[in-house]
């Protein structure tokens, strides 16, 4: 986020009682709040109460926080408490001054609020609203109600892209020497589906230009960027991006250290916390950052089945044409897919898991995941056709290039540009999960396997997930393990346990 450049100060009270900052170790999920003693006299002369906003003015820079009162000895009656993210956003030391003051008021917030009444938003009053969010000037607050505004009303192809245009004028954008620059997404919900380091390991193998960045987790227990940092730094800035693309022909970084985009990770921190997603959100977060990336031709993976976030064909269908609408109003060619979401791909739900899944497949080892290797080898073959690849020959080029070693050449040379290859680690505790009978599995709840994983600690903890031991129409006997816990603690890998003892059809059993 960027920080504005201010202008002076007004309140003749603040001037008058500088503030000093103090460092105070608290985690905050990026939220910007800062503590001020109840006896402050800035505190008392303007008047602020808890949980009100305020701005912050230091060292020619300003932004905005909600404050919270402290009524014991942590502060001084003249010190400002500040978690260390937000000291460094502000470039602070310990004891620098600092003013506090009331903001001016939001403008933008009076199109939220429309929004909230069920208008329809055009592009400038969008601009206006993503540009304080990518600020910092909305409170979670303020935010919250924006998303939730966005997720009460049916998605629309206009305000879409307007959100879409708008979000990317929030951020920076990327050129690159190529005239067709490729890449991939898939809209998730669907645990386990980590095809994105094996496609584009097989694209860039086959000399196309593909920088991939990839979110971490909202609601899942594990996202690319998660299971990427697993084996190398995804943590890169524009110009180190720009290298490693450069260098090898892709790469696949966490999209939220570039600043493509960059009120999206803002949203996305808030929709994880409703837990929430919208189609027009949804689509806006993927092609504003596509767009952002220099990306020109994009393969979409739109996973089908009744625990998916997409639950019909007709869904899927609905959101295709969504995604199509808007990617051409904002001259972006795409591609969409629907693919079987039923169940889980490959073994691993969580981020070292999946990791360890992804390896197996590029090294062509024979305990591999086949049905990893089958989705990643299809959407990488769509990727070639997208690029003007005779369709008869996609798939067999792409499966080549697999088998033949230069896909895993190719991604352990992408990890060494990026940082360096290390190997994913492994849970300190496991715990198998036992079949209660015999039987044939039949079916997948994949949102209470997704749960399970993240009670055990995904993504959060990196080794912690599940990994599964059987797919649909395999035949199981009494005592059999259907899958196995891993933890870093017991007592997440217990709490993990109970909960799939309590909803153990998340694998259902029929008679044989």
């Amino acid at each position: 986020m960027s920080e504005a450049i201010l202008s002076p100060t007004s309140s003749t009270d603040a001037l008058a009682h500088p503030l000093r900052a103090r460092a105070l170790s608290i985690e905050t999920d990026g939220e910007a709040m800062i503590f001020m003693h109840e006896d402050c006299p800035v505190a008392r002369s303007e008047g602020f109460r808890a949980r009100v906003r305020v701005e912050l003015v230091a060292k020619g820079r300003r932004l905005l926080a909600t404050l919270y009162r402290a009524t014991d000895d942590l502060l001084a009656d003249d010190e400002v408490g500040l978690p260390h993210r937000l000291m460094a956003r502000l470039s602070l030391a310990e004891g620098d001054e600092l003013q506090v003051r009331h903001p001016h008021p939001l403008s933008s917030l009076s199109h939220v609020r429309a929004k909230l009444y069920g208008h329809r938003l055009d592009e400038i009053r969008l601009g206006h609203i993503i540009a304080d969010i990518a600020d910092g000037r909305y409170s979670d607050v303020d935010i919250a109600a924006f998303v939730s505004a966005f997720a009460a009303q049916p998605a629309q192809g206009e305000e879409t892209a307007a959100l879409t245009r708008a979000m990317l004028a929030a951020g920076d954008r990327l050129e690159w020497n190529a005239d067709r620059v490729m890449d991939k997404h898939c809209v998730g919900g669907l645990p386990g589906n980590r095809t994105t380091p094996i496609v584009v390991s097989i694209v860039a193998a086959a000399g196309l230009t593909m920088p991939k960045t990839s979110s971490r987790a909202i609601t899942s227990p594990a996202g690319t960027a998660d299971a990427m940092e697993t084996m190398a730094p995804v943590t890169l800035d524009l110009a180190a991006m720009q290298k490693v693309v450069e260098r090898e022909g892709g790469c696949i970084v966490w999209g939220g250290s570039v600043n493509l985009s960059p009120a999206d990770d803002v949203l996305i921190r808030i929709e994880r916390a409703l837990d929430v997603d919208s189609d027009a959100q949804l689509v806006a977060s993927v092609l504003s950052k596509k767009l952002a990336a220099g990306s020109t031709h994009v393969l979409l993976d739109l996973p089908v089945g009744p625990t998916a976030k997409i639950r019909s064909t007709r869904d899927a269908d609905a959101l295709a044409g969504l995604l199509e609408n808007v990617a051409r109003q904002c001259g972006l060619h795409v591609a969409t897919v629907q693919t079987d979401g039923t169940q889980p791909v490959g073994r691993g739900i969580g981020p070292a898991l999946e990791a360890h899944d992804v390896l197996a497949v590029l090294a062509n080892r024979d305990d591999a995941p086949q049905d990893l290797k089958a989705r990643a080898l299809a959407l990488a073959a769509g990727i070639l056709e997208l690029s003007g690849a005779p369709s008869s020959d996609a798939l067999h080029r792409a499966t080549q290039l697999l088998v033949e070693g230069r896909a895993e050449s190719k991604f352990l040379a992408i990890c060494e540009a990026q940082g360096g290859f290390k190997e994913p680690g492994r849970a300190l505790q496991t715990r198998e999960f036992l079949a209660a009978r015999a039987g044939r599995v039949a079916t997948f709840d994949n949102r209470l396997l997704a749960r399970t994983a993240k009670l055990a600690g995904a993504p959060q903890r990196a080794t912690a997930g599940i990994a599964l031991h059987v797919k649909s129409g395999d035949l199981v006997e009494q005592g059999q393990p259907l899958f196995t816990i891993h933890g870093e603690s017991m007592g997440e890998l217990d709490y993990a346990f109970a909960f799939a003892l309590r909803n153990s059809d998340m694998i259902r059993l029929e008679a044989q």
